[in-house]
């Protein structure tokens, strides 16, 4: 059976508590657990740094831009060292520059931790760039539709994301998902 306290959620919207601070929001999972805001605290400013928010311990959501509350879900999430990270289109809502940086910055973290992570997304891009292996899913009935391994090396950075590999892999990517949306083609298959 899996440990449930080894998994960490960020979610498509940052569900952060509006009336607490950033420093308490990344505290919440330890406080559920017990553990002290003291004792909690260095756990919490370590993560705070991880994810470049030094300085806005005691900034309240509403103060924040969407980039940096997605930072603050992410801080939330693995301020417990979870093995095990499941991502739910945390990006979706955010431009491209603070997506690329979102990118950069979770790669990052994954390179020093080393957790599992299961990212949803609908970008291509995306997918290709942060990932060791995409899985395409078909809709109707849901169900794995194909597999991709993503073979380029680690540390990806914006060399890598101009690349001629990079391109061919999201082309790849790409027929797959067009293979997946066939392949639930029919009269409604447009979701309605």
């Amino acid at each position: 059976s899996i440990d449930r306290s080894n998994i960490g959620f960020v979610f498509q919207e940052p569900t952060l508590l509006p009336w607490a601070s950033v420093f308490d929001n990344v505290w919440l999972p330890l406080r559920l657990k017990g553990v002290s805001r003291a004792k909690a605290a260095p756990a919490v400013m370590e993560m705070l740094a991880r994810v470049h928010l030094t300085g806005f311990e005691n900034a309240v959501p509403r103060e924040l831009s969407g980039g940096m509350k997605m930072r603050v879900s992410i801080a939330r999430a693995m301020v417990t060292k979870p093995r095990i990270l499941l991502m739910d289109e945390p990006f979706a809502a955010l431009d491209e520059i603070t997506r690329f940086k979102l990118n950069n910055d979770l790669l990052e973290l994954w390179q020093d931790e080393r957790f599992t992570v299961v990212f949803v997304t609908h970008s291509v891009f995306e997918s290709v760039f942060l990932s060791s292996r995409v899985v395409v899913m078909a809709a109707r009935p849901g169900r794995v539709f194909g597999e991709l391994p993503i073979s380029a090396p680690y540390p990806r950075d914006e060399v890598f994301r101009t690349s001629p590999d990079y391109a061919a892999l999201c082309r790849q990517a790409s027929d797959v998902l067009v293979d997946a949306i066939n392949s639930t083609a029919g009269p409604h298959h447009d979701g309605h």
